[in-house]
């Protein structure tokens, strides 16, 4: 059906990774993600890794047994998965997706790096709304998504169990209803 289509297009953004600054993580508990980084970081993609994360502010604290923040979590898998320490960036205040990206933003600025290609390596259901974050932080850098798919949701089949369409919808939703206030700080779009 049309409509799964563009819903699937829309929610599920990917691209070719290509050559680029530094590679981000917007924060969570799914290792994976921080798989896929390490494999785009040893393929000689971008010279950083900045993983981001404190916890989930719903919750309050971290729920990943055995550590402290998201952050120290997904970088040990970096390290595991070959990234040397030193090109790790490190990020772990944040406890939603926006602050993954301004505190993204405030790292790579204290670090005078020059963002002007990015990967992000977000989960597949959760691309569109990480990707919109980011831009809004990063307006001038061209942005490749590289997602990986989570929890079994993905592009091909989000649509056939409730759980699945529970996810994807709700990310739909919070796309529009999050960013009601992001707009109206940019004067109602006008300098969007």
């Amino acid at each position: 059906m049309k409509f799964i289509e563009d819903i699937t297009d829309f929610i599920f953004v990917e691209h070719t990774p290509e050559k680029a600054d530094i590679i981000f993580i917007p924060g969570g508990d799914q290792g994976a993600l921080a798989v896929k980084a390490a494999k785009l970081y040893r393929e000689g993609y971008a010279p950083w890794v900045l993983p981001s994360g404190r916890f989930s502010k719903p919750v309050g604290r971290c729920m990943i047994p055995g550590y402290d923040t998201e952050w120290e979590f997904l970088r040990d898998i970096l390290l595991e998965h070959g990234v040397p320490r030193e090109a790790v960036l490190e990020e772990r205040q944040a406890t939603f997706t926006y602050e993954n990206a301004i505190y993204s933003r405030k790292v790579t600025d204290a670090a005078g790096l020059n963002v002007g290609r990015a990967i992000l390596c977000p989960q597949a259901c959760h691309a569109r709304r990480a990707l919109l974050y980011y831009e809004i932080l990063f307006p001038d850098t061209e942005f490749f998504v590289c997602p990986t798919v989570t929890r079994g949701i993905g592009r091909d089949n989000w649509f056939l169990e409730d759980g699945k369409i529970d996810v994807v919808l709700g990310e739909l939703e919070r796309c529009g209803s999050q960013f009601h206030e992001i707009l109206r700080e940019y004067g109602g779009g006008r300098d969007c």
